[in-house]
Order: structure tokens, then sequence, then C-alpha cells
């Protein structure tokens, strides 16, 4: 008889603790969550992240606070995120490149498989710009003559995924670069408009130039030709057998638990369908708004990595053995 009140017991406890775990996902957020942007202040994705916050604040019922981890092209953010343990309470909004690029180019602590993507809302709408009444003109064609007659032609670059672009690039086209680092957008808009620097990367930053024609699009980087810069080439159409589609995505911890995912995920497919978030994405940053899911969103990373692995070894950074 007291066996059976013990393991009666036992069970009464196990479910109340189940039932309890389970309120307490279903209650998830119950506290203030953190968005961290791997860039700085005042760039493209910083910008767009401050909208989303705010949208997810009203859809989450809880202060979602923006904070600014910029280095290595987003790289600190994701380094810092893998080893956090609040479980999607801290959350990273970068782009697909940062993931699936920096842990093939340099020594990094995470890989890809050490996060969960809960969620795509953006795609990517990186290029290559320049200037106003640059030499060369506003065509990537004139930019390609202007630098094989001018070694030293100088090149602004954010991250280790776009010099690599510029690299293979040059050595398709013949060109002996001047490369200039730069931290983020907003590190390289004054450099390019000032005519300091001839051209250089851009990942969202030369939207906010669409009206005043400061900062031409010389070369689409996304999949298709640009939405605001539709006379620019994809880089295929220039000749160049490069994959270099990007979007941006909401990275969590690998031990986030399912319900905290699946919460974060339904914030974000409504924030896709919030009229804020779809001005200042479709309107200001110029980029289209598109949800991805969780599964499609992975599958989508892991292919990427490995078209980026390919690119690594034809450039010889990465051994054929690995």
């Amino acid at each position: 008889m007291k066996m059976k009140l013990l393991t009666t017991a036992i069970l009464s406890s196990a479910m109340a603790f189940g039932m309890a775990g389970a309120a307490q996902a279903d209650e998830f957020p119950t506290k203030p969550l953190t968005l961290v942007v791997g860039f700085g202040a005042g760039g493209s994705t910083d910008i767009q992240a401050r909208v989303l916050a705010n949208v997810l604040e009203e859809e989450l019922g809880q202060p979602v606070n923006v904070v600014n981890q910029p280095g290595a092209g987003g790289g600190v953010a994701l380094a810092r995120l893998a080893n956090n343990t609040d479980e999607g309470y801290t959350f990273v909004f970068g782009t697909s490149m940062t993931i699936t690029f920096g842990p093939l180019s340099t020594e990094t602590t995470y890989q890809l498989d050490d996060f969960r993507y809960v969620a795509g809302v953006t795609l990517g709408q990186s290029a290559m710009v320049t200037g106003e009444d640059r030499e060369f003109g506003d065509t990537w064609e004139g930019l390609i003559e202007y630098a094989r007659e001018n070694p030293g032609t100088s090149y602004a670059t954010q991250t280790a995924l776009d010099r690599m672009i510029i690299e293979y690039i040059a050595r398709q086209e013949g060109l002996e670069l001047r490369i200039v680092p730069t931290a983020g957008g907003a590190g390289m808009a004054p450099l390019i408009l000032s005519g300091d620097v001839d051209f250089g990367y851009s990942g969202g930053t030369h939207s906010g130039y669409a009206d005043s024609g400061e900062m031409p699009v010389l070369l689409s980087l996304a999949e298709d030709r640009l939405v605001a810069f539709p006379d620019a080439p994809t880089v295929q159409e220039a000749g160049y057998d490069l994959d270099t589609s990007d979007f941006r995505v909401v990275v969590v911890p690998k031990n986030t638990p399912d319900a905290h995912v699946e919460r974060l995920a339904e914030a974000l497919e409504a924030a896709t369908q919030d009229e804020r978030f779809i001005e200042i994405t479709e309107e200001r940053i110029l980029m289209p708004v598109h949800f991805i899911g969780e599964e499609e969103a992975t599958e989508m990373l892991h292919a990427q990595s490995e078209s980026y692995r390919q690119l690594l070894k034809a450039m010889g950074g990465v051994p054929d053995d690995e």
C-alpha cells in the first residue's frame, strides 16, 4: 500500500512538473529580450533591426533591446551567442554570409551547426558601389577598364567574404587593387562619397542614396538584379561563376527549446506582414521582405556554406581534403 502511494505521489509530481514546464514554455517570453546586431549603428542592418525590435515587442509582449556588437563582419556577435545559455532571450539578427562563410575563412569559436535559424525575413541586396562623377563613370564595364589601366585602384572591403569575391574577380580580370578595410556600411560610405576610395562593397547602405544618386551601384551581388538599381548586372551576368546571394536571418543558440523557437518564429512571421517593417525594409532599405522558415533557412545555409567551400578551394583557401 505504501509503495502504491509512493508511486502515485511520484507520478503526480512528475505530471505537475511536466505541466509546469509546458506552461513555462507557453509563457515565453516572461522577461525582456535582447536583439544583437553584429554591425555598428547606422548601417542598414542596424536600421532594420531597430524597427524589427519595435514590432517584436508588441508581438511578444516584452521589451526587445537592441545591442550592437560589431566586429569580424558580424562574427563577434555570433561567437558570443554560441556560448549563451538563456534559451532564446538573446538572439542575433544578421546576414547569412557571416554564418556560412566565417567559419570557413577564419578560425572561429562557432560553426554552422552551433545555432538554430529561427527564420529569414529579408532577401539581401548587396552590391559593388561607387560615388558620383568618377572617371570611369557608373558602370561595371567602365570600372574594370579603368582598373586595368590604373593599378592600385582602391576598393573598400567590409567582410572577409566580399574581400574574397573581389580577389576572385581581380584574378579573373587581371586587376591589381588596393584593398581598404572599413567597419561596416557606416565606415564605407564616407570613403566612397568623398572619393577617397574608388569603389567598394555595400551590404545595403547604398539604398539610402537611391534617390540622390550619390552612390551608384556597379554590380548586384544578389541572385537577381537589385530592386532599386535594375540597370546594374548580377555577378553571373558580368561573367563570374559565383553564388553571392544573401538573406537576413534571426539566430539563437542550439540549445533553445522548440517552444521558444516556435514563438519567435511566429512573431517574426507577423513582423514580415507589419506595415512598419515592410516600409523600412522595402521603401527605405530597398530590400524584399520574404519570410523563410527554420527548416528551409537551415537547408539554404548549408547549401550556401558548401558553395563557399568550393570557392575557397578554387582560391587556394581550403585544402582539398577538408
